[in-house]
């Protein structure tokens, strides 16, 4: 009986010690709030990959519910991605630099996917990276928690914007629309210090006016003019301008150092 007890006690006093200091071991012992900064880092590591010159906008977070953790639980994804100049043509050149760039953890490399050439990496805490190319010019980086517990749910990183909101008014005004009252901004750390912002305006109707109109800021040497897409740079700052017939988006980025 004395045995069975100290033996009790001590399976007891194991479980609570791993349940303490052991991380998790699968995904779905770990919930999105606490992935969420996770997910966050990777941006911030994305973003640095792709220079000041290739980051063309953060993407907010995306999360969608109504996944199954287990046949019993309900659980959300969390996403976020990174857009990235690749002119047409130079796409796989792009992702393996970003790739040699990551952290070595997490294990980033190039090569066929389904769909294509294609960037994968393990954020680390089960979180996944993959870099695809579009077709106008650009790469899209996904960062993906997988299906998991919502727990206390994922939170925004809170951000001021700096001057990308005045590189975004600048384009507005070019454009003839109306400065944005409360654009979206979002952000991500980066990991030598900061954050990177992107800062997005409401989306419109389609364009009062051509991209011709954006040429004066872009100093006539756009980083992308392909329609109904356009980038440029002014200062420390990349705005990216989707001008469809009939819808306008706009975005103004600044990036990590490094």
């Amino acid at each position: 009986m004395a045995a069975t007890a100290a033996w009790a006690v001590l399976l007891a006093l194991l479980t609570w010690t791993s349940v303490r200091d052991d991380p998790p071991t699968v995904r779905e012992q770990r919930s999105l709030d606490q992935a969420g900064p996770v997910v966050d880092r990777a941006i911030g590591q994305l973003a640095r990959a792709a220079g000041a010159a290739g980051l063309l906008e953060l993407g907010p977070a995306r999360i969608a519910e109504g996944c199954r953790v287990t046949p019993f639980a309900d659980g959300a994804r969390l996403r976020r991605d990174v857009g990235v100049l690749a002119p047409t043509g130079s796409e796989q050149t792009v992702l393996e630099g970003i790739a040699e760039r990551l952290p070595a953890g997490w294990r980033a490399g190039v090569g066929p996917g389904l769909n294509g050439i294609e960037l994968y990496a393990d954020a680390g805490e089960f979180v996944a990276v993959q870099g695809r190319p579009t077709a106008d010019g650009r790469v899209r980086l996904v960062v993906d928690t997988g299906c998991r517990p919502v727990g206390s749910g994922y939170t925004p990183v809170a951000a001021t914007a700096g001057p990308e909101a005045a590189a975004l008014t600048a384009a507005l005004r070019a454009l003839d629309r109306p400065a944005d009252a409360a654009p979206e901004l979002v952000t991500a750390p980066c990991p030598g210090g900061g954050s990177a912002h992107t800062v997005r305006s409401a989306e419109g109707p389609g364009p009062a006016a051509p991209t011709a109109a954006l040429a004066a800021l872009a100093g006539n040497a756009p980083l992308l003019d392909q329609p109904p897409v356009y980038a440029y740079r002014t200062g420390p700052v990349t705005v990216l301008a989707e001008l469809n017939q009939d819808a306008t988006r706009l975005a103004a980025t600044v990036g990590c150092p490094g």
